[in-house]
């Protein structure tokens, strides 16, 4: 079965943006360690899902950062007219999506890059394999919550958004690793139940 990794980094009091959708207090990832820990995870991964306000923020970064992967936007408005490579714009929702399109990616797991809401369609389904919560020694004060809920969601537009009102998510913590510029991993994995 193929794997869903929510692979993000969030601030000290868990946003993944400021209010205005911004990411620019995110550290520049240009150290040695960063850039082995994520060409490590990259290469390992099979495909991309992400919400399509995401997808337009990362256009405006410039060059596309994803390439040689496929990349799967979650939308309700109509395709960009000229997407990157393996851009394919999807109107379903996570459940679907798991159904029918991620067994297609067996060679390694998918890449949840979010945005916020899409991030807890796939956790309120219980999608999610594995949690790579990067935090950031950043204190915001206000932004977009982790999980949606918080100021200016950002990807508002994913499929079948009824998530707001899900379950708890008991996880169990695998690991942890910190870094010297006081980053911390977090990676959890769906608690066992019952």
């Amino acid at each position: 079965m193929t794997q869903i990794i929510l692979y993000i980094a969030a601030s000290l009091d868990g946003f993944i943006a400021d209010a205005a959708g911004g990411v620019d207090w995110l550290p520049p990832g240009d150290d040695g360690d960063d850039k082995r820990r994520y060409a490590d995870f990259y290469a390992a991964v099979a495909a991309l899902i992400m919400g399509r306000r995401t997808y337009d923020q990362v256009r405006q970064f410039g060059d596309w950062p994803y390439p040689g992967k496929p990349v799967y936007v979650f939308t309700a408005r109509p395709p960009d007219a000229a997407p990157p490579p393996g851009v394919r714009f999807i109107q379903t929702d996570a459940a679907a999506f798991a159904r029918t399109v991620a067994p297609q990616h067996a060679a390694g797991p998918l890449w949840l890059v979010g945005g916020a809401d899409l991030a807890n369609q796939f956790r309120s389904a219980g999608l999610i394999d594995e949690y790579r919560v990067f935090v950031i020694p950043i204190i915001l004060g206000q932004g977009i919550s982790l999980f949606g809920g918080g100021v200016g969601n950002a990807d508002s537009d994913a499929q079948g958004n009824d998530a707001g009102n899900a379950a708890p998510t008991p996880l169990r913590l695998v690991e942890t690793q910190t870094y010297s510029d006081g980053i911390v991993m977090l990676r959890y994995r769906p608690a066992e139940t019952g």
